[in-house]
């Protein structure tokens, strides 16, 4: 299909939207995401689908994936590359090369293709760019080998194919009408840069910089999505670096103009030639704000894709009292209607198969009559995986003088995040400790799949990062999607779907801007969980339980009827997106 456009071909419509993702997760055996923003990626192209809108997807092929996580009796955390073959899922599109400068060495690059399909026939072409190709060094063979793998020097190489790799593959597979580049997070910033080389004028015509570097052509057509508050999360690089790498592609004055005097700073970057950027909660946005003031930063909840992360259980029960609730999630506001034994018998269906789970695997048997707290986050110290381990003793009082708790965790630490994996364990540590009243699992290789039966199968889903380092957070919402209610620090989506013993429980109090970790928010937060443990959460369930389903059905109503991806597109449609 060689200069043809695929996706016309495929569907009969032009894409005018292309959403380019550094990481993108679509299913448990195609392991080209890390967690959160892949995953987010992937729900926001399902519904794409689903909703027939004109999308393109552009990411990286990664063939380690990103890492099998082992943990020894200890909790020490090992890693190993992920065996799969590309060619089981995907498409490789072999009539296909393009070529990107890095390092003065011309690197060629194949897409592979998959085809997402939606609810009633809609179809989303995803693009995975693949560097391990014959005429490439071994080195350059080896650019898309892992995600978030290596040095500076590889991160920015894979940031140079993503971008200007994938709008170069964009313009070849003859996308001519793009309205609307989407750069999910930083990443894919470079991909203004081949733009703006597009709308370069001759210096012969002018001698005005700014009419040279047409900017402006370039912001009309992109939007970009921040993700993170957090200041390492935003990708900055050494202009020695950038020269070596990218060469004379674009001065290196008119890189300053555009991505900061001292260093090439990705957000930066996309914040000055994309129209329109926006935050993924109310309460990022602010932040956001402060982080990078004068610009005027919106806000677009992030949500999940409804049908994709419902349990089975959850579907049958939904079909019979929400008809079409899968084509319009806002139908889920009306499980209010589903009666309380149905309800609870649906979640008991699913919390004994993520017993039989942790049985299989873990060789520890749970108790389905008993509270169950669920946790699941990337481990790094500012998700505070151990606050709730913080006081064992007060934990220890709480379950002999209210009832018993389980608790189930999981996640990984990055390769190179050392405190990241020593919480992985200190939470074994307080395993040990409490093993004689609390029981205490932590679960390995935390993907798709185990997230989408870990957030439905507890009885309560909790979440504690520091404030205010959450941007959205989207677990919480699968959760709720499964009638799971949430216990979370008010950060993030939580604050906006919060209602105090409506649909869970806050931790501590709204965050503030500026307000980070310290160990005095650290103990007023562990105080104010182990209160409301203590004093409404464990003993609603024990002894009050129909007000305990009645907290599980408003969290479907409130929550997952607007924390979903089909309303979150449809604010990108008709607020942001241009047609």
């Amino acid at each position: 299909m060689k200069n043809q456009d695929i996706y016309s071909t495929i569907h009969g419509i032009t894409p005018r939207i292309a959403y380019f993702s550094m990481e993108i997760g679509l299913r448990v055996d195609l392991p080209t995401y890390s967690g959160g923003l892949g995953v987010l990626a992937g729900d926001t192209i399902k519904a794409a689908a689903d909703h027939h809108l004109p999308f393109v997807a552009v990411t990286l092929l990664y063939r380690e994936g990103y890492f099998r996580q082992h943990l020894d009796a200890e909790g020490n955390q090992t890693e190993e590359a992920v065996e799969w073959n590309p060619a089981d899922l995907l498409t490789e599109l072999g009539e296909i090369t393009i070529n990107v400068e890095i390092a003065g060495r011309t690197v060629a690059l194949r897409p592979w293709l998959y085809l997402v399909e939606g609810l009633e026939g809609g179809r989303v072409p995803v693009f995975f760019l693949d560097s391990d190709l014959p005429e490439n060094t071994p080195e350059d063979r080896r650019l898309t080998a892992r995600l978030y793998g290596g040095d500076r020097r590889y991160r920015l190489s894979q940031e140079i194919i993503l971008g200007i790799g994938g709008r170069r593959l964009v313009n070849f597979l003859g996308y001519r009408k793009i309205l609307n580049y989407h750069l999910n997070e930083g990443h894919a910033a470079l991909l203004t840069l081949e733009l703006l080389n597009r709308y370069r004028r001759p210096i012969e015509e002018t001698w005005d910089p700014d009419k040279v570097w047409d900017s402006e052509s370039v912001r009309r057509q992109c939007v970009f999505t921040t993700h993170t508050p957090v200041p390492a999360g935003h990708d900055r690089f050494d202009y020695g670096l950038v020269e070596e790498l990218l060469g004379d592609f674009i001065p290196i004055e008119v890189l300053q103009r555009f991505a900061g005097a001292d260093n090439l700073n990705l957000t930066t970057l996309a914040l000055n030639l994309c129209r329109h950027t926006n935050a993924v909660s109310k309460c990022h946005q602010l932040v956001s704000r402060w982080m990078f003031p004068g610009y005027p930063i919106k806000s677009v909840t992030n949500g999940v894709h409804s049908p994709s992360w419902t349990a089975p259980e959850f579907q049958q029960l939904y079909d019979r009292y929400l008809p079409d609730w899968r084509r319009d999630n806002a139908l889920l506001r009306n499980a209010i209607a589903i009666p309380d034994i149905e309800l609870f018998e649906a979640h008991q269906a699913v919390k004994r198969r993520l017993f039989q789970y942790i049985e299989k695997h873990c060789r520890v048997t749970f108790d389905p009559k008993v509270l169950t707290l669920g946790f699941a986050r990337r481990a790094t110290p500012y998700k505070r995986a151990t606050l709730l381990f913080s006081d064992p003793e007060r934990l220890d009082h709480i379950t002999r003088e209210q009832g018993p708790l389980q608790i189930v965790m999981a996640g990984k630490a990055h390769p190179h995040d050392e405190p990241g994996k020593e919480l992985i364990r200190e939470i074994f540590r307080a395993r040990q400790q409490l093993k004689e009243t609390v029981t205490i699992i932590y679960l390995e290789n935390y993907d798709i799949s185990l997230g989408a039966l870990l957030t439905a199968g507890v009885d309560l889903w909790l979440n504690t990062p520091a404030r205010p380092l959450e941007a959205s957070g989207t677990s919480g919402m699968k959760a709720a999607h499964n009638g799971v209610p949430n216990f979370s620090v008010l950060d993030g989506w939580w604050i906006e779907g919060w209602i105090e013993n409506k649909t869970g429980w806050a931790i501590g109090p709204p965050p503030t801007c500026k307000e980070g970790p310290s160990p005095e928010a650290n103990a007023l937060d562990a105080e104010d969980l182990y209160n409301k443990l203590e004093t409404r959460i464990v003993p609603t369930y024990y002894r009050d339980r129909p007000a305990w389903i009645e907290i599980m059905r408003q969290a479907i109503s409130f929550n997952a009827s607007f924390f979903n991806t089909y309303r979150m597109l449809m604010e990108y449609y008709m607020n942001i997106y241009r047609f």
